[in-house]
């Protein structure tokens, strides 16, 4: 049976651009509808409304997974519950939230009664109990997030590693080669949340591949003021900079670097990557590699319908390729200084 994946595919469009394409809850250019209907009626692909129809014992809900913990970037966290309700409500699902520190057992009890009639899985950890189990549910299960095992599960999420590359080869482009990334706080890094460790060793892995003495640093506080010392100590002729970090680090970068005389973009390029903020209102916008919220919940909210009610068969991993967003953070190199201001 054909599933959202192979009607996307043959129309050239996102999965998401297929949703609202047949559920007619958003507005989507003529020609881009027939194109879908096209792909749809040629691939014998059964659209949501009308599976829905044949389904029986069926609660409209989606469960979503999302713990709080105390490194939890909390507007992050926002952000991505507010967009998987969003995309829900656009097909037709309401949502519920599944916030208890044991996550498993959360999801557990919503598989066991059939609260929803599926999952979706954030706040992903590389080694995640959640991935365990959803390998034993017969409840449909869509994780948000890549764990360091995706074997037998359905995952979607921002190309980090692209990202990070990406990252590096801009500002090398500019001549900038004493290149530092200010990564996420100690607690989320030992915690294994898997977006920072995958932009993190993906960083180090292409730095090294082009020869850079790049260095990557974890604050342990929310403050740029520790991690800026820490590279400068280590390379004071700090000249490119990439934040994969936390909007409260990133938005005092400016002010941390003026403590030793550099400025934005003459003396540091810098780079916002796979951050879901965005920084034109920081003292100096920087450049942003965005992760769009919105593109990876209503890919991952669209294709968990689709295991729903057509039994899709899916991809283990769905990437979506970065983007990036000028600000004029980065220029061409110039001499840096080195000196402390004083």
């Amino acid at each position: 049976m054909a599933t959202i994946d192979d009607v996307a595919r043959e129309a050239g469009v996102s999965i998401s651009t297929v949703s609202y394409a047949l559920s007619g809850k958003r507005s989507i250019s003529p020609s881009t509808r027939l194109r879908v209907e096209a792909a749809a009626t040629k691939l014998g692909y059964l659209p949501h409304a009308s599976a829905r129809m044949l389904a029986a014992n069926r609660s409209d809900i989606i469960a979503v997974t999302t713990p709080l913990h105390p490194d939890t970037d909390q507007s992050a966290h926002m952000t991505f519950t507010m967009e998987v309700t969003k995309a829900a409500r656009d097909v037709d699902y309401d949502t519920v939230l599944l916030v208890h520190n044991d996550a498993v057992e959360g999801m557990k009890r919503s598989a066991a009664t059939s609260l929803a009639d599926g999952i979706i899985v954030l706040d992903v950890d590389a080694h995640d109990e959640r991935a365990v189990l959803a390998r034993q549910l017969k409840c449909p299960v869509v994780f948000i997030g890549i764990p360091a095992d995706t074997t037998g599960l359905v995952c979607v999420d921002l190309d980090f590693e692209a990202a990070a590359v990406m990252a590096i080869d801009r500002l090398v482009a500019a001549g900038r080669t004493n290149i530092a990334l200010i990564s996420h706080p100690t607690e989320t890094i030992d915690r294994e949340s898997n977006f920072p460790l995958r932009f993190l060793h993906a960083f180090e892995g292409h730095a090294a591949s082009l020869g850079l003495d790049a260095i990557t640093v974890n604050p342990t506080e929310h403050r740029a003021h520790e991690a800026i010392d820490a590279i400068m100590t280590r390379m004071p002729n700090l000249n490119g900079l990439v934040l994969n970090t936390t909007s409260d680090i990133a938005g005092s970068v400016s002010a941390a670097l003026a403590e030793y005389g550099r400025k934005v973009p003459t003396d540091v390029g810098v780079i916002a990557a796979g951050v879901t903020f965005s920084t034109h209102r920081f003292p100096v916008p920087f450049d942003t590699i965005p992760l769009d919220a919105h593109a990876s919940c209503t890919t991952a909210v669209a294709m968990l319908v689709d295991l729903i009610e057509n039994h899709a068969s899916l991809p283990e991993r769905t990437l979506i390729p970065p983007s990036y967003i000028e600000h004029g953070s980065v220029t061409p190199a110039t001499v840096a200084k080195t000196s402390k201001a004083t």
